[in-house]
């Protein structure tokens, strides 16, 4: 094992430096992978039913949210993406900073579930819920424009914007544009990104920072409001 590991060593300092693009390549790609892969346990979709009860006020019953109350779309999502979030605001990786009004409403809504089994129950519900698609855009973008500047960001969320677990990317289809330029402020102004656990949001908020301007943030947003 200690012989292959000082092969693999002396071979990687004989790449040359032509190379340095893919060498950091790499780099980003191990930094994004899933690290954490495996760290969930099992949810049992039934139980986070029941627990569900007291998210209907704001995201509805179907999860599809609410615009008046600050609530995103969450049907669909991802189980590990929303049990990482759920965790985070539990913590005060996320809904901690001043700022944060609508973060900081979500933060003791996590704090009702009692311990990672039970989130891990409420997320592989809230990924059961059959997906929804808001069809009234509220952001006035460049779908173009936005399209240009999303090149960026499909390379971990794809092109279609559907996610990538293996890059730690979450899926962007069926969020309120709404919600995606709030999200990208936060990110860029350092709302999010910032608090020390998030690793992941440190890795978005230099994305978001590539977009120079509020119109710019628009968008991007209105071009993957248009992703099935």
């Amino acid at each position: 094992m200690i012989n292959s590991i000082l092969r693999m060593s002396r071979l990687s300092y004989s790449i040359k430096v032509t190379n340095s693009k893919k060498v950091f390549l790499i780099g980003v790609i191990l930094l994004c992978t899933g690290l954490d892969i495996g760290l969930y346990a099992a949810g049992d979709a039934a139980k986070g039913k029941a627990a569900y009860a007291v998210c209907t006020a704001c995201h509805g019953a179907n999860g599809a949210g609410n615009k008046t109350l600050n609530a995103p779309s969450i049907a669909g999502q991802e189980s590990w993406y929303v049990e990482r979030q759920l965790k985070n605001f539990k913590a005060g990786i996320r809904g901690a900073n001043s700022k944060d009004t609508f973060g900081m409403q979500m933060r003791p809504m996590a704090l009702t579930l009692s311990d990672d089994q039970a989130i891990s129950d409420m997320s592989a519900y809230i990924s059961s819920m059959p997906a929804t698609k808001s069809s009234k855009n509220t952001v006035m973008g460049d779908v173009s424009a936005g399209k240009a500047s999303y090149m960026i960001c499909q390379t971990c969320h794809g092109a279609k914007g559907g996610g990538n677990r293996a890059l730690n990317a979450p899926k962007l289809t069926g969020l309120q544009d709404w919600y995606i330029v709030r999200q990208i402020k936060n990110f860029k102004s350092g709302i999010r990104g910032t608090k020390s656990g998030d690793i992941y949001g440190m890795q978005m908020r230099p994305m978001a920072m590539t977009l120079s301007s509020d119109e710019a943030i628009k968008n991007v947003a209105a071009y993957i409001a248009t992703l099935k």
